[in-house]
């Protein structure tokens, strides 16, 4: 379903990605790891059309999209939704309009049909009622499950999560996770989620592609990657530093 082709990306003369190349099959669920400032966020970016490579390709449904302009990329972003890292509600809207807010602006539906779906959304979300409180109402958990509402309301077939746990403590964070899993099961939908949650990664990623470096530095299953004694990978799964590379 994705297929990402040696792509390059340089802010300024800072290199972010490096011939990066990776795939990710219709249905599956990958994790995407790696230290803070190593591209994760820039390459689910790039996924949706936000970013333009440098150089290479990134190819949805066989489609190479880099290049293409707004307006031929609006078929393309409506097979994704995508959990942002702080949620990203608008907080002047309620929480069924924020829901409610691609329906409105993306498609013929009657308000009653948005209606139904915003309701169902919240339902798979396991939130109720809340349609007309405003975000700032709400706790972390429960705007990171309105955002998650907001992305699964008109049932995409790829779902991207950014961080989707940062922020959160651990039982909230335990939450989201089984969250994930349940939505994935009933939607079906590809799954590619980037975290700095150990946890989180072990159980949400049939297969782990790690970042290091500015390029692809593995790909596992998950089991494999937690036992790997690979001394970059190991390092960074149990949370160790390496003074040497701190000193550079």
């Amino acid at each position: 379903m994705i297929e990402v082709r040696n792509l390059c990306k340089r802010f300024g003369p800072q290199p972010v990605l490096e011939d990066v190349s990776l795939y990710i099959e219709a249905g599956e669920s990958v994790v995407i790891i790696g230290r803070s400032g190593g591209g994760k966020s820039v390459l689910l970016k790039h996924l949706v059309g936000l970013l333009t490579p440098d150089s290479g390709e990134v190819r949805i449904e066989g489609r190479n999209i880099a290049g293409l302009d707004e307006r031929e990329l609006m078929p393309i972003r409506r097979k994704f939704g995508m959990l942002f890292q702080g949620a990203a509600l608008f907080d002047s809207m309620s929480v069924g309009e924020n829901i409610a807010f691609a329906l409105r602006h993306q498609t013929d539906l009657t308000g009653p049909d948005i209606a139904r779906k915003v309701a169902h959304a919240l339902e798979l979300v396991e939130l109720h009622d809340i349609q007309n409180k405003k975000p700032s109402e709400l706790s972390g958990g429960m705007r990171k499950r309105v955002g998650l509402a907001r992305a699964i309301v008109y049932q995409p077939a790829i779902i991207l999560y950014d961080e989707p746990t940062t922020g959160l403590d651990p039982v909230v964070s335990d939450s989201i996770d089984r969250l994930i899993m349940r939505i994935n099961n009933q939607l079906d939908a590809t799954t590619i989620v980037v975290t700095h949650d150990m946890r989180s990664a072990r159980r949400l990623g049939r297969r782990i592609i790690m970042l290091h470096q500015h390029r692809v530095y593995t790909t596992a299953p998950a089991a494999e990657l937690f036992e790997s004694t690979d001394p970059v990978i190991s390092r960074f799964v149990n949370g160790i530093s390496d003074d040497r590379e701190n000193l550079e």
